[in-house]
């Protein structure tokens, strides 16, 4: 259990593996996923390393499987995903699956290209089928008897003996949208002097390239003369009109028609069977294919393992370093073991402890529970190596700030249904892979929502809030029975039921009957100043939350002070910033705690404002006559308190420095010197300045960076985990500027994240007020309107109200306000 309050302890190990058995052994690793192998060859290029073919040609069957499953997408078929997890195929089984690829490739690419031949051919048919028919429909309205009667009445008698004239026409297909357009170019070019005539096409074509459906219009054209025949087929060409040939007379349009029918017929048929050899090629392919991506996968991810190894002189044996957890190391031997018998090679691999200066790489243990909140914490940043992980407390801390925020108790019974719905199902759903990146995000979060939901009901519990209403369980703790009005006489029924505004004085004897025994009493409901109590009461509780949950922060910080042996941090860091913070606003928390207790209902109206009283003890302003003190002494005690928190500035921001400065040039020019094998030291002796550089290298790469805020906000910086530090090193990048730039940094960070961060508290009373009236305004809007009805017109009404007001309550109240709360508490552990 301890090692989930810390970061795994890890160890640097060398690997020996047999070229053989190199595969399987890495394979082996990689399913139990304990170990992180290092760059060997850091200055070989990508491109120049052994099993670079390898990456190549999975790369290469990764690519293929993309396209099969982008086919299989487009054909609208389920991809199977039984959850299963197949082991890594052997080197040798590449070959087959390459070929198994290559021939599916193949076949769809082949069956791509004939369909989209087919569907142009059938295509070009389909539309010249309509070119025919509408055609012969344009050329039987002109030749109707009524309308060349009519034309022969309208023309002169002189031009009617004339020679009949001769028209060419054109026909084709354009696109619907394109024919406005198409039509004002024709009138201008040609000078009116051609005739067009369109005609939609009702059925819907297919695009054999894009397979999107597109509406197109037949048109023909009649002109005169071989150039306007020229000057309109430039015109199509340039809109992208198709022109078909046409006969010109009805009975070659009638057999080209009968042709054109029986062509579509037999082509559909060949569509069809194509199409159904189509699917069954993609369907066989869709049940392995997410079998076929794991393969592939693991075989890639395998040979980059071995890229990053060294492969000694003799060619035989490949060599790695890696970093894993030391509890782990029987495991990763038998790991070992299983790949070595697995690739049947008869030398055992050797894994071999290496002592090592650098700094190991961050690891926490995590399960489905916890993974959710360490996501969390390492959202902001990843601790140091075996600092203390915050997530274990985020656990805790998380969800109770989001249910202050999110205090009601039905709102907080919903969203426990729902996540426990997910928890319930979670095999199911896992199994399922939902695409969906919304889906995926709350799926992962589902223990997180689950305490959010539980704590948000307790919370609503203890406000006495449940969808704005309050529960009356054990009876008011007000009364107005036995109380007299001024001491002149009782309140009867007449004056309560004249008087809708009323005021009950707690002060007068019985008319409060002790405290509630759960939560706020829901008299406050009815009352008119509900909003000044609870603005009261849910701001303190804000201040009381925010200040112990920074105390708490910093407290933690002194644990990993003491592990890593830093006493100059815990004297000089830990013990100014705890003053620091205790003596300001661990202070303002005890005057709450304080008038809390002090002051009783009667006297309650001369209580001083605690917010002047902490303004004044900043400010040293105690001239104020009308600032009664809340306790006798209470100036000294402030202007103590307040001196004290000034004095641990300077501690904090130069004497650590100067300290720092001194132990440097101490272990520099008075260290130990040898003459004539005879040792002259006025310093320490080699071991004493051995252990004061150690820690001085400690504090250079971080000794003042963890200092805690809140549970989890390690403000840390994560350190470069491949890089070796000497002592020679360490020693020349040592500068008082920068450590005193660092040092004033931090100081200032602290001091003025003390009083932000307090007052960013103050979020917990403004969203669980904004939450509370929200809630309150969608039920007297909605709800309440379908209430007041005693008709069964209003019972109707009453059931679409309600489906209103739930639609509401889930997409508002949960969804939104959740994630506003969600942020808001995120922000405050950040």
């Amino acid at each position: 259990m301890g090692e989930l309050f810390r970061s795994q302890e890890m160890t640097l190990a060398q690997l020996f593996l047999q070229s053989e058995s190199a595969y399987c052994c890495v394979s082996e690793l990689g399913e139990i996923g304990m170990v992180q192998f290092r760059d060997l060859n850091p200055d070989v290029n990508v491109f120049q390393r052994k099993f670079v073919n390898e990456v190549r040609r999975c790369e290469e069957m990764d690519r293929k499987l993309r396209f099969v499953e982008k086919e299989i997408k487009k054909a609208n078929i389920p991809i199977v995903d039984t959850g299963e997890n197949p082991e890594v195929p052997f080197p040798r089984d590449m070959i087959d699956l390459e070929a198994t690829f290559e021939k599916l490739e193949i076949e769809l690419k082949e069956i791509n290209t004939n369909q989209e031949a087919l569907k142009k051919n059938f295509l070009e048919l389909t539309e010249l089928k309509h070119i025919l028919r509408r055609t012969q429909q344009f050329f039987d309205e002109m030749e109707d008897p009524a309308l060349l009667e009519e034309s022969s009445i309208l023309l002169d008698p002189n031009e009617i003996v004339r020679a009949p004239l001769r028209l060419g026409f054109v026909a084709g297909v354009i696109g619907r949208e394109r024919i406005p357009t198409f039509e004002r170019m024709l009138w201008r070019v040609c000078r009116g002097n051609v005739f067009l005539r369109q005609a939609d096409i009702e059925d819907r074509l297919e695009d054999p390239a894009t397979g999107d459906h597109v509406h197109k219009s037949v048109f023909i054209i009649f002109f005169q003369g071989d150039q306007l025949k020229n000057r309109v087929k430039k015109i199509c060409e340039g809109f992208r009109a198709t022109l078909y040939p046409c006969p010109e007379t009805p009975q070659e349009r009638k057999e080209m028609a009968a042709g054109v029918n029986t062509r579509i017929d037999d082509l559909q048929m060949v569509l069809n069977q194509t199409e159904d050899h189509r699917q069954r090629v993609l369907q066989a392919a869709a049940k392995t294919l997410r079998v076929w991506v794991i393969k592939v996968r693991k075989m890639k991810a395998i040979y980059h393992t071995l890229n990053l190894c060294n492969i000694d002189v003799t060619q035989k044996c490949l060599i790695a370093e890696i970093w894993c957890p030391l509890s782990d190391l029987d495991s990763i031997q038998l790991a070992l073991r299983r790949g070595t018998e697995k690739s049947g090679s008869t030398v055992p691999s050797i894994l071999n402890r290496m002592q090592t200066t650098q700094t190991p790489p961050t690891y926490n243990k995590t399960n489905k529970f916890t993974s959710g909140f360490q996501n969390i914490v390492d959202a902001y940043g990843i601790g140091s190596y075996r600092e203390i992980n915050p997530a274990p407390y985020t656990i805790i801390t998380f969800p109770f700030l989001f249910a202050v925020m999110f205090g009601d108790m039905g709102h907080g019974i919903l969203m426990t249904c729902a996540a426990l719905y997910l928890v319930l199902r979670e095999s199911r759903l896992s199994a399922q892979k939902n695409d969906s990146e919304m889906f995926s995000m709350v799926f992962s979060g589902r223990y997180i929502i689950l305490l959010m939901g539980i704590f948000s009901t307790y919370t609503g519990i203890i406000y006495n809030d449940c969808f704005s209403k309050s529960f009356n369980v054990f009876g008011s703790s007000w009364s107005v029975r036995p109380m007299f009005q001024n001491g002149t006489g009782n309140w009867t029924f007449e004056i309560l039921e004249e008087n809708r505004l009323m005021q009950l004085d707690p002060a007068v004897q019985g008319v409060f009957g002790g405290p509630y025994p759960i939560g706020i009493d829901p008299i406050w409901s009815m009352a008119t100043n509900k909003l000044t109590f609870l603005n009261s009461y849910k701001m303190k509780m804000s201040i009381i939350l925010g200040v112990t949950h920074m105390l708490f922060g910093v407290i933690l910080s002194l644990f990993n002070h003491i592990y890593f042996k830093k006493p100059l941090n815990i004297w000089l860091g830990f013990v100014p910033e705890i003053i620091f913070l205790s003596s300001l606003f661990g202070y303002l928390v005890l005057l709450i705690f304080y008038k809390w207790t002090a002051y009783d209902a009667s006297t309650s109206k001369e209580a001083p404002s605690i917010l002047i009283s902490f303004i004044n003890m900043c400010l040293f302003n105690y001239n104020d006559p009308t600032i009664k003190p809340l306790y006798r002494g209470q100036m000294v005690i402030q202007c103590l308190l307040v001196v004290i928190a000034l004095l641990c500035v300077p501690c904090m921001l130069i004497v650590k420095t100067l300290i720092l400065r001194r132990q440097y040039l101490w272990r520099k020019h008075l260290g130990t010197q040898n003459f004539g094998g005879i040792r002259v030291s006025n310093g320490p002796t080699d071991d004493e300045a051995e252990i004061i550089q150690h820690d001085q290298l400690a504090e250079l790469r971080g000794g003042a960076r963890v200092n805690l805020y809140c549970s989890s906000s390690l403000r840390c910086h994560q350190p470069q985990s491949w890089q070796h530090f000497s002592s020679q090193s360490e020693e020349e990048v040592f500068d008082f500027t920068d450590v005193a730039v660092h040092q004033a940094i931090h100081t200032i960070e602290y001091c003025l994240g003390c009083i932000s961060n307090t007052a960013s508290y103050l979020r917990l009373w403004a969203l669980s007020l904004a939450h509370a009236q929200l809630s309150e305004v969608l039920w007297s809007m909605v709800m309440h309107i379908g209430l007041n009805s005693r008709n069964f017109t209003g019972f109707l009404a009453l059931i679409f109200l309600f489906a209103f007001f739930a639609t509401l309550t889930v997409c508002i109240l949960l969804i939104m306000e959740g994630l506003s709360a969600f942020l808001h508490a995120l922000r405050l552990h950040w």
